[in-house]
C-alpha cells in the first residue's frame, strides 16, 4: 500500500528577461533575492524552480502561514517619450 505525504503547493509569479548576450535572467518579485539564469528558457525555468525550493528551505522561519495564489502577470508596456 502506498502512503501519500501531504505537501503544500505554492505558486509564484516569475519574471523572465531575455538577455542581449543570449540566455535568460529570471527572478521572483515576491521572494527578495531569489533569482537565477539559463542559456535557454527551459534551463532558466528549471533553475528558478530549484532556486525557489532552496530559498524556501533557507527561509522556513519566515514562510507565510497561508500561501495564496495571486493572479499576477507581467506585460511589457511601450511608452513614447
Amino acid at each position: 500500500m502506498m502512503t501519500h505525504m501531504k505537501r503544500k503547493v505554492a505558486e509564484y509569479s516569475v519574471v523572465f528577461q531575455e538577455e542581449k548576450a543570449g540566455g535568460y535572467s529570471v527572478w521572483v518579485p515576491s521572494l527578495p533575492g531569489c533569482a537565477s539564469q539559463g542559456e535557454t528558457f527551459e534551463e532558466a525555468l528549471g533553475n528558478i524552480k530549484e532556486a525557489i525550493e532552496l530559498y524556501l528551505e533557507d527561509n522556513k522561519a519566515n514562510e507565510p502561514d497561508d500561501l495564496e495564489f495571486k493572479k499576477q502577470f507581467v506585460l511589457p508596456v511601450k511608452v513614447y517619450a
